[in-house]
């Protein structure tokens, strides 16, 4: 099983910015995507962006240019830089681990607690 822990969400004004952090223990696989998911009151749970152990990402349109996601390997933890932040970027933020190595948890999806991002006008 994985194991994450997310941090770094909280409220800011519209133009700010904040990081979100996730740690992930447990029976990590070594080839893996982690990510960050998000869901809005009313809305479908939605990618925001993702970043594959060999260092390939992938975001939404809508974060592009304003959202970077890293990985600190060594440290199992992936990181979501959120800047230019606007009150549409307002949701639960999820952090999720896919497993790609071969293995009993080959693509089974772990899910963080989500950590609250509110961007206020």
């Amino acid at each position: 099983q994985v194991q994450l822990v997310e941090s770094g969400g909280g409220l800011v004004q519209a133009g700010g910015s904040l990081r979100l952090s996730c740690t992930a223990s447990g029976s990590i696989l070594s080839i893996n995507v982690m990510g960050w998911y998000r869901q809005a009151p009313g809305k479908e749970r939605e990618l925001v962006a993702n970043i594959h152990s060999g260092g390939w990402t992938r975001y939404l349109d809508s974060v592009k240019g304003r959202f970077t996601i890293s990985r600190d390997n060594s440290k199992n933890t992936v990181y979501l830089q959120m800047n230019t932040l606007k009150p549409e970027d307002t949701a639960v933020y999820y952090c999720n681990h896919r497993g790609l190595s071969p293995g009993p948890d080959y693509g089974y999806d772990y899910w963080g607690q989500g950590t609250q991002v509110t961007v206020s006008s």
